[in-house]
């Protein structure tokens, strides 16, 4: 999963989908790898997609829009976010 979450940040998202897919077949339980593949592929304009992995994470938590303050830098809670936004059908 970190190195999903890696490649994300650093917006490569294309490398980032399989290692995202990997970590929720080995944990199927990990909101934040669903949270995060879910962003990733908004950010693709697989909103299909994003959207399916969104009501899996909703499988597992009904919290699908996290706290990010744990994530220092403000372009990546914006990242982060916005594809989360996407993925859950907000227009804001």
């Amino acid at each position: 999963m970190v190195i999903g979450q890696a490649y994300f940040f650093n917006r490569r998202f294309d490398e980032a989908v399989p290692q995202l897919r990997l970590a929720l077949q080995e944990n199927p339980s990990f909101p934040m790898a669903y949270r995060l593949l879910a962003a990733c592929l908004a950010h693709m304009g697989r909103l299909d997609d994003a959207r399916e992995v969104t009501a899996r994470l909703r499988a597992v938590t009904s919290v699908v829009i996290p706290d990010v303050s744990f994530l220092r830098s403000a372009e990546h809670r914006e990242l982060f976010l916005s594809g989360l936004r996407l993925a859950a059908g907000e227009t804001t």
